[in-house]
């Protein structure tokens, strides 16, 4: 059976609950390893992640979450790569699910969907957040090669193999690195699961629900461009040309990482 690592991106987290998220993640799916990747965070909360069992990065700064499951990555070496939220809204049988459709059912990119009509949504967001969530997923699917109906939830998993081809074509910090691996994927050819989940929304989330929209269409529409320039459109070749982009994350989450506690909980 091929090894997984979970990355567990984490950013001023409700310590208890990570800790029991870690707990559990490591009872139901038997990881090889399971790393967070603490942004800002101080002694007790890096106390606690290592009690729980699991190795910690505890950057000086907050990077984005995009940076931090990048660095994350960067670290293991298993098999298979995945990565939840700190908050625990995917319960940890269910994001077995979507480790198991890499690992034992042939995907390159498992997705987990709340929004797959499969999906057991067991408290909704606000009107708000779905109203924005489901347009820009519609709008996501009109302008990507990959159609899903959840582009945005945190429970992802993909062969190392996957992640060689597509971690030099990563740049956004955010949380609008989640389209981008879809986007990138799907440029490769690679097969892209969608698993529906069981999931809990927590009302302390840090996205907010008036920047956030606007900073992930800006960066779908550049998602898209760089997909296109990998699947060989002249258009978009002329217009990497006029532009200069930004280095890859994997280029410089050495430098936002800045790992000020990291060597000692690796």
């Amino acid at each position: 059976m091929r090894s997984v690592g979970i990355v567990v991106p984490a950013y001023d987290p409700d310590v208890e609950v990570l800790a029991d998220y870690l707990d559990a993640l490591q009872s139901v799916i038997r990881p090889a390893r399971v790393h967070v990747e603490l942004d800002d965070g101080d002694p007790e909360t890096v106390a606690a992640i290592e009690q729980a069992g699991a190795t910690v990065n505890d950057a000086a700064a907050r990077r984005g979450k995009g940076a931090a499951v990048t660095a994350g990555f960067e670290r293991l070496d298993t098999d298979v790569l995945a990565f939840a939220d700190a908050d625990g809204s995917t319960p940890a049988e269910s994001f077995a699910d979507v480790v198991e459709c890499v690992r034992e059912d042939g995907a390159d990119l498992a997705v987990g969907s709340r929004r797959h009509p499969e999906a057991d949504v067991q408290s909704h967001q606000t009107v708000v957040r779905r109203f924005l969530g489901d347009g820009f997923a519609w709008l996501a699917s009109g302008l990507l090669s990959v159609d899903l109906h959840d582009y945005q939830c945190g429970a992802k998993a993909l062969t190392a193999e996957s992640w060689e081809r597509v971690r030099d074509h990563l740049y956004e910090p955010g949380f609008a690195w989640d389209v981008e691996l879809v986007a990138i994927a799907g440029a490769h050819g690679l097969r892209v699961a969608e698993v529906p989940i069981e999931w809990e929304d927590r009302p302390n989330s840090t996205v907010s629900p008036v920047r956030t929209p606007f900073s992930l269409f800006r960066s779908l529409v550049s998602a898209r461009h760089r997909a296109k320039r990998l699947r060989d459109s002249r258009l978009h070749a002329a217009i990497a040309q006029r532009r200069d982009d930004p280095p890859a994350l994997v280029d410089y989450v050495g430098s936002l990482s800045d790992d000020r506690r990291g060597s000692k909980h690796e």
